[in-house]
This record gives structure tokens, sequence and C-alpha cells, in this order.
């Protein structure tokens, strides 16, 4: 069954139970911080209220929501408000030590590093669709994804000789 084929309201319901957690997990390892996290969360499913975009595919859909999500997470970081103030200290709960590891880990490399490594391991998109969705070569989205994972281990490296 296609994503037009619902009512609008059940359309929107779908839309959130499918990605919501998409979106709060790629909006969180962009900013790094709950409340932007939750901010930009909201600002996505606002955004696809207002439009009503309509898709041919749910990767298409989900697509979307991903370049939206980074789009809004740009713009913060771009806001001259978020360039004046000091963020709080946040951490966050994980099930296994190895995971708080990474994540913090992760948080150390640079922001365009980020996007790709989330999208590629935590969301299982292809080189080919995070290009797409990130309007960037896939040569570049393959340099990328290689320097991220040299900085992730000299980063380790550095940590572990502490």
């Amino acid at each position: 069954m296609g994503i037009d084929s619902f009512n609008e309201e059940d359309c929107l319901e779908s839309i959130i139970k499918t990605y919501s957690n998409m979106v709060y997990r790629l909006a969180f390892s962009q900013t790094r911080n709950k409340s932007n996290a939750e901010d930009i969360y909201q600002e996505v499913f606002i955004r696809y209220i207002r439009k009503k975009p309509q898709f041919e595919t749910e990767e298409h859909c989900k697509a979307w929501l991903i370049r939206v999500t980074i789009n809004c997470c740009k713009k913060l970081w771009a806001s001259s408000w978020r360039k004046k103030t000091i963020p709080l200290d946040e951490s966050i709960v994980f099930e296994t030590k190895e995971e708080t590891n990474l994540h913090y880990e992760l948080q150390k490399l640079p922001i365009k590093y980020r996007a790709v490594i989330h999208l590629f391991y935590y969301e299982d998109l292809s080189v080919e669709s995070i290009s797409r969705i990130l309007n960037k070569k896939q040569s570049t989205i393959r340099t990328q994804l290689t320097r991220a994972r040299y900085k992730l281990k000299e980063i380790i490296k550095e940590d572990s000789n502490v």
C-alpha cells in the first residue's frame, strides 16, 4: 500500500511512527544536545505537515526526511543565537560501556564526518543513497567515510594512550 493511499491523518501518524527514531537519532548525532535534537525533530515534522509532500516510494520519503533533518541541523549551527551560547553537558545512558565509549568518540569527529558515519552505519544507507540525500558526489561520500574512519581510529588510539 502506497503512502498516498492513506488519509492525511493516518499518513502523518504512519510517517512519524516509522521515521521518528531515525530523525531524532540523526538530529542528536549532529547537534550532540538533547534539547536541540528535540527542537529539530519537531521542526522536521512541522515542515512535513506544512508542505504535505507526495512521495513516489518509501525510500523517497526517508531521503526527504533525512535531507530536511540535515538542513535543520545546518540552520541551527549557522544561527547567531547558537554562536552566543554555551552548551550544557549532557550525558546519555547506553546499554554497554562500548556503546558509551563509541558515542563519545564519534562526537569528537567534525560534523561533516559525523553525518556520513551516522547515515552509513546507523541508518544502513548505501554510499549511493547518502550521496543523493546530501547532494554530494559518491566519491566525496567515500572519501569522507574513509577520512572519518581514519580520524576515529586516531581518536581512539589517542584516548587509549591517555
